[in-house]
């Protein structure tokens, strides 16, 4: 029998404790997720550039998605036994995945760079030498971040599961942050390689991209027969097409968020972790789902999700008590000390919770119980989609919840 650690006959309050504890747990990385777009600022990149500001989000929402098509494999197929708990000599499930990984991340990489450059042509009037740099940083940001967060996200992903924590629970939230901090330093050291070392940086760059090219192609060449590797890709694809326009909406949302936070730091100050956990949430509620559609504990269909009430509780609660941690902090950051400021931004931080949960918890069980029903794969799916529509949900929760309560 395959060993698993979801244990469907477990008493429903010990089910939820389970559930509620393990999220907590793996949210509480969110507390680092203000330090990826602190070491932006603080080594002062966005200024080698006039588009490095803009392409950061994009970077990190694709990276992101395919982190997330990675930590969903991983999580329902460590479940399933079609790939080990092992660092090495792994199944070929995995190998195909990880080659999978790789060709997504090149061609993500080289979308993203061409849709930048393209709004770019109309909003900041881009030149074909900003193509040219657009393109060689964000590749090579690519490149170098594949070499990374595979390895960590494997090494989570073996670590919670030989402990006999649900990977489906701790993997993404708790490597999502870790990804990010990992990204922003690939994006921070490729731009400051290209545009402080000179013609040598340029070279050095360039190379990068070149093997990364050559592996690429050659993954594609030698895996253009396997069945689960053409499917992962091709499925993939569909979901980069829906992520690529979220991040174009998302950044029509900051701009409006930004006039209307105006003077409030306690507000950016917790955005980043607001829209980390917001999404975290949703990958706990979806990758539980897909792992019990795959295990056959639920039925595909949206009425199932009261058998799910214990993982969408317990990770709801979690997060509001991760809201109510990061309003402590932030009043504390910034020197809020009246009762009623405090109070206040605590109700407006716990209806951003209210209004953002209900709509992530509907998409990722919705996306999940899509897929499985049209016979694709919802690791493909559930993850990417709900991780990025959360940036475009958490940012509306709060340009609401701030006209609406203040």
């Amino acid at each position: 029998m395959t060993k698993t650690n979801i244990a469907p006959s477990m008493p429903q309050l010990k089910a939820f404790l389970s559930s509620f504890g393990q999220s907590l747990f793996s949210l509480s990385f969110n507390f680092g997720g203000l330090l990826a777009g602190s070491l932006a600022v603080y080594f002062s990149v966005f200024s080698l550039a006039p588009w490095a500001i803009a392409l950061f989000p994009g970077i990190l929402s694709v990276r992101g998605s395919i982190g997330g098509l990675f930590s969903g494999h991983l999580s329902t197929d460590l479940h399933l036994g079609t790939i080990k708990a092992s660092y090495k000599e792994n199944t070929e499930s995995f190998y195909t995945l990880l080659r999978s990984v790789m060709v997504l991340s090149f061609i993500s990489g080289l979308m993203l760079a061409l849709c930048a450059s393209v709004f770019g042509a109309f909003l900041w009037n881009a030149t074909v030498v900003d193509f040219v740099e657009i393109l060689a940083v964000v590749m090579a940001t690519m490149a170098l971040s594949v070499l990374f967060v595979p390895r960590i996200t494997l090494a989570v992903s073996v670590f919670a599961f030989r402990r006999g924590l649900d990977p489906d629970v701790i993997l993404y939230p708790a490597i999502s942050t870790v990804a990010d901090i990992l990204v922003t330093a690939c994006y921070i050291i490729t731009l400051t390689v290209f545009f402080s070392l000179g013609v040598l940086g340029n070279y050095m760059v360039w190379l990068i991209n070149f093997v990364f090219l050559v592996v690429a192609l050659y993954l594609l060449v030698k895996n253009i027969k396997n069945k689960e590797f053409v499917k992962t890709v091709k499925e993939f694809l569909l979901t980069l097409v829906i992520v690529t326009f979220i991040v174009n909406v998302t950044g029509s949302l900051l701009v409006k968020l930004e006039q209307t936070i105006g003077n409030r730091p306690e507000i950016y100050t917790v955005y980043p972790a607001l829209i980390d956990t917001i999404g975290d949430v949703g990958s706990i509620i979806g990758s539980t789902a897909t792992t019990k559609l795959a295990l056959g504990l639920i039925k595909p269909k949206f009425s199932s999700i009261k058998q799910h009430i214990n993982e969408i509780g317990g990770a709801w609660l979690a997060s509001i008590i991760m809201f109510l941690l990061y309003t402590l902090l932030s009043s504390f950051i910034n020197g809020i000390t009246a009762l009623g400021s405090i109070l206040l931004f605590i109700s407006q931080l716990v209806t951003i919770n209210i209004l953002a949960v209900v709509v992530m918890l509907l998409i990722a069980y919705s996306v999940a119980i899509y897929t499985f029903r049209h016979g694709w794969n919802p690791d493909n799916f559930v993850i990417p989609i709900e991780s990025t529509m959360a940036d475009t949900v958490t940012t509306a929760a709060v340009f609401t919840v701030l006209i609406l309560i203040i």
